[in-house]
């Protein structure tokens, strides 16, 4: 099989001649630049920076050689801008807190504060506040929040709309260009428009915006799903129809070039409960998801992914009922997120993208004994009638010991049977 047909297999529930692979295609299922560096010099392959695609978690772009290497089976086609707002274009090279030397874009300019710790403009612009915060010994930003005093009577539902606009030319070329890049590898790829996330927190402080108005404040924001409700209605409905409207501009010009879409990170889970009753999720933000997912499946074919990190298994019906066709991270060390228990319950009915390893304790801090035992325990409970594509459980952490990430993969392709060369 290729690798497209591999995961086409995984995402209509069959079980392909390997299990198929994901790295770097999105937001929430890539590699800190650092362990990308790790790898890159453990296979050996030649010494460059790594480029920096994404500041804010400071995620790496896998080059194809590195991508060979480890057999990665899927293309990320991603949205036209970072969520600092800016372009990637130009390269230039930038050092990290801790000596590595990365590659990032020209537009990305930031600043030191007194303290030392690094800040990064919104759209690279030094005149305007800086809406992310990297500590002197960090390998990450932060967002700041930047809310403005609210007056009840004043919130405007188009100040929370801003950043939800209908694509621009410019945006399409990106989008196209990516798309063409991703065409000739073989893989199965997955886009991200942007606009289609809703009340995700990572992106209601709009790190993106050089003077965000309107609810921006992550704990005003959840106070809102209760105490502004009908607000947030008004947010998610012309934030649909904005969507939909980009949707259909884009399949036109790119059709089954891609397979999946990803379409929300809004996280519903903690690490032992959750952030809304299953009856609010089902009022405040299922109807939208149908709305959205709806058009997509009646309009293309490809399949729907829906990022949530935590103890969603009171969720996932829901998430079924409301279109998707994936679930990311599969955070089973999360409450009720029992591995044999979720492919057993769900399996037939929604692909698990991610769930191979866990990221916040095994990965980083285990053995690589540890990692290897988990991972093949993971591949035998997920791959079963297929319907299930190896990831980790998010992205994968700064400094995460390449013995250890190393390990994981020498694990997949074992269970695969195909023993992964080494330097």
């Amino acid at each position: 099989m290729t690798s497209r047909e591999r995961v086409l297999s995984a995402l209509s529930h069959r079980e392909a001649d390997r299990l198929p692979m994901d790295f770097g295609s999105t937001g929430v299922t890539g590699m800190h630049v650092s362990c990308i560096a790790a790898l890159r010099d453990y296979f050996g392959l030649e010494k460059r920076p790594v480029k920096a695609h994404e500041p804010y978690q400071m995620l790496g772009i896998l080059d194809e050689d590195l991508k060979q290497a480890i057999g990665v089976d899927v293309e990320g086609v991603s949205r036209p801008k970072t969520l600092f707002g800016y372009r990637n274009r130009d390269w230039k090279p930038w050092r990290m807190p801790d000596g590595l030397e990365v590659l990032v874009s020209e537009e990305f300019r930031v600043t030191t504060d007194t303290n030392g710790d690094i800040l990064i403009h919104p759209e690279g612009d030094l005149s305007a506040p800086p809406s992310g915060r990297m500590p002197k010994d960090g390998y990450f930003f932060d967002t700041i929040i930047r809310q403005e005093p609210i007056i009840e009577e004043n919130l405007n539902v188009q100040d929370n709309l801003e950043e939800f606009k209908l694509l621009t030319d410019a945006d399409m070329e990106q989008l196209l260009q990516s798309v063409a890049e991703a065409q000739p590898t073989g893989r199965a790829a997955i886009i991200n428009i942007g606009g289609t996330a809703f009340g995700d927190i990572a992106l209601v402080p709009a790190p993106f915006l050089k003077h965000p108005k309107g609810i921006r404040d992550v704990t005003e924001w959840y106070i809102s799903t209760s105490s502004r409700r009908d607000y947030l209605h008004q947010i998610f409905s012309r934030q649909s129809d904005i969507a939909i409207d980009n949707l259909k501009r884009v399949h036109p010009a790119i059709g089954n070039a891609v397979d999946a879409i990803f379409v929300c990170g809004t996280d519903f889970g903690t690490q032992t409960s959750a952030f809304c009753s299953v009856k609010t999720f089902r009022e405040l933000y299922l109807p939208y998801y149908k709305k959205l997912n709806s058009w997509i499946h009646q309009n293309t074919a490809w399949k729907t992914f829906k990022h949530s990190c935590g103890s969603v298994e009171r969720f996932i019906p829901s998430f079924i009922e409301g279109g998707f066709d994936i679930l990311n991270p599969v955070q089973c060390s999360a409450a009720g997120m029992d591995a044999t228990h979720l492919k057993t319950t769900y399996g037939d009915r929604i692909t698990f993208w991610g769930g191979g390893i866990d990221t916040q304790q095994v990965l980083p801090f285990g053995t690589p004994e540890q990692v290897h035992k988990q991972v093949l325990e993971r591949c035998r409970i997920f791959s079963r009638n297929g319907g299930f594509v190896f990831n980790t459980i998010h992205n994968v952490q700064a400094r995460t010991p390449v013995k250890n990430i190393v390990a994981m993969l020498e694990a997949v392709h074992e269970f695969n049977g195909v023993p992964m060369e080494a330097s």
